[in-house]
């Protein structure tokens, strides 16, 4: 792709859509996203993003007038109990948008609801337990209608466990909230958000729609990513707890109610990607070494 000419506009402009604009901004003429404030907005601004904020109250200003010229529609934002907010209040400007050639979408893996440990891939029926997952797969199903509706592919993409800057183990570490629960034969797959980014710029690259898990190589229980963090750091870890006998919110507890192997297979053969980091231990390996775990300081050596 050249990039010559070709706008993407990113509901919910986030760690992903950051790491996104960080990597592949050069095969854009423009990225322009929203967010929930001006302030946010602002600090947008300044890393040469188009920032408009939208709350999903209300259409965002000016957001109609800037999707004109999008290219390609991104969203992040999770919808809610009413539905999907962007869709609620902006379907109609993405449909009209002349030069649309492409919709994405950031759900996750929670669709799928609990395989216990088993392995699964696209095709496997998703049977989300919590309502935020069901509300998850409605959203998946509205961007597939709409697309479809105008006429371009829609790429889903169902999303692993995100760490990267500022959003990992070390920093829980650090502030002394990670916790090493232990629950016999639980496994999680994680994905680095650069990895996050390199598959949608993959899908972007071929206008390619469908499902995607974007998951790394290596399902591994969570205990163990504490662990290893903690030697990264050469500190203590936490001690180990039992999962039936600790005390966790209702979030948290269901949260371990789900286990499953996602194959990201599909991802591979389709688009040619591969997670530059395939496993929990070379992302965390990356972000300690580099000083990019904690994304305070990161923003501090950058200025």
């Amino acid at each position: 792709m050249s990039g010559a000419g070709e706008r993407l506009f990113v509901f919910g402009f986030g760690n992903s859509a950051k790491a996104l604009n960080r990597l592949f901004a050069d095969r854009f003429a423009s990225i322009a996203g929203t967010t929930r404030s001006r302030e946010r907005a602002d600090a947008l601004e300044e890393l040469g993003i188009d920032a408009f904020v939208f709350d999903g109250t209300r259409p965002g200003r000016s957001v109609a007038d800037a999707l004109k010229s999008a290219t390609y529609v991104l969203s992040s934002v999770p919808p809610g109990e009413d539905g999907d907010p962007v869709l609620a209040h902006h379907a109609a400007d993405i449909a009209a948008a002349p030069g649309l050639r492409w919709v994405g979408y950031l759900s996750t893996i929670g669709v799928y609801g609990d395989h216990r440990g088993a392995v699964i891939d696209e095709e496997t029926p998703c049977r989300p337990a919590s309502p935020r997952s069901r509300r998850r797969l409605e959203a998946e199903a509205a961007w597939t209608d709409l697309a479809e509706e105008i006429g371009v592919p829609a790429a889903i993409f169902r999303l692993a466990g995100i760490y990267g800057p500022g959003h990992n183990v070390m920093v829980r570490l650090m502030k002394g909230t990670a916790r090493r629960l232990v629950k016999p034969g639980q496994v999680f797959n994680r994905i680095h958000v650069d990895d996050i980014a390199s598959i949608v710029a993959a899908a972007i690259a071929e206008d390619c729609g469908g499902i995607f898990n974007v998951t790394d190589d290596e399902a591994a229980p969570p205990q163990d990513v504490v662990t290893f963090g903690a030697e990264l750091m050469g500190v203590e870890p936490p001690p180990e707890e039992d999962f039936a006998t600790a005390e966790l919110s209702p979030m948290a507890r269901s949260f371990y109610g789900e286990s499953k192997i996602v194959s990201n297979d599909r991802a591979k053969s389709v688009l040619g990607w591969k997670p530059r980091y395939p496993d929990y231990r070379s992302g965390l390996k990356r972000l300690w070494t580099t000083g990019d775990w904690d994304a305070e300081t990161t923003s501090e050596r950058k200025r």
